[in-house]
């Protein structure tokens, strides 16, 4: 019996999307490090810098960053130990806890967000043209899987 195996196309489509999934995710990795972020815990900024000041529920977050509760919750006490985030009980729901930046937090975005502009632009932006854009987004909607496309 033999085992089933890629065509060549798509030998090829697989292994340039590992490639290139690596080669940006170094990069802009490498970017962040002076600022003392992972790109994990930029993730968790970036999710909380567009929550705005009222933040995001522990919970939202670590379903957005795709990890489990426990492996969220370290990242998360990382980031409070940093002084990045801190937790309060939310308002609504006096059992949950939501995540807000403090203001090391905010600073540590902006930073984190104006090199990873200039990274991006670099590495991938610049690169491709807008029907290219077109064709990655349209290509990312038909992969994402079926909950989380959003209903009519």
């Amino acid at each position: 019996m033999t085992a089933p195996r890629l065509t060549e196309l798509e030998q090829e489509a697989w292994q340039g999307f590992l490639y290139t999934h690596d080669r940006l995710w170094t990069e802009v990795e490498a970017g962040l490090d002076p600022l003392n972020v992972s790109m994990a815990e930029y993730s968790v900024l970036a999710l909380l810098g567009r929550a705005g000041r009222h933040g995001m529920r522990m919970s939202d977050l670590a379903r957005q960053r795709l990890m489990s509760t426990g492996g969220f919750t370290r990242l998360a006490d990382r980031l409070e130990r940093r002084g990045l985030i801190e937790r309060k009980q939310a308002a609504a729901d006096k059992r949950g806890f939501v995540a807000v930046l403090t203001p090391e937090g905010r600073t540590v975005l902006r930073k984190a967000w104006r090199q990873q502009h200039a990274d991006l632009r670099r590495l991938f932006f610049d690169r491709l043209n807008d029907d290219d854009l077109r064709d990655l987004a349209r290509i990312w909607a038909t992969l994402r899987p079926e909950e989380d496309v959003p209903g009519p």
